[in-house]
């Protein structure tokens, strides 16, 4: 544990970064489920507003840094590469 000011601070601000990071992380894995899983029923509609919906996802993960940017360009390929089959 830190005994300086500063370094207390930086311990709680990772704290919270690190946690914003998961929340992103983990919603576009849970956005993906979500069209794999439209994909699955074959309604055009709800897989073209998943998608929609991740992509604007991902892009806000690879803005706020919780996500690499070429992380980001793979994933969005992959998803749109789901849709297209659905």
């Amino acid at each position: 544990m830190p005994n300086i000011k500063q370094q207390k601070k930086r311990v709680r601000t990772s704290a919270e970064d690190r946690g914003e990071n998961l929340r992103y992380r983990s919603t576009v894995k849970t956005m993906t489920r979500r069209l794999q899983a439209a994909v699955d029923t074959g309604d055009k509609d709800q897989i073209s507003a998943e998608h929609a919906a991740l992509q604007r996802w991902i892009d806000r993960a690879a803005a706020h840094g919780a996500i690499h940017k070429n992380t980001a360009a793979r994933k969005k390929a992959q998803a749109a590469r789901l849709a297209a089959k659905g």
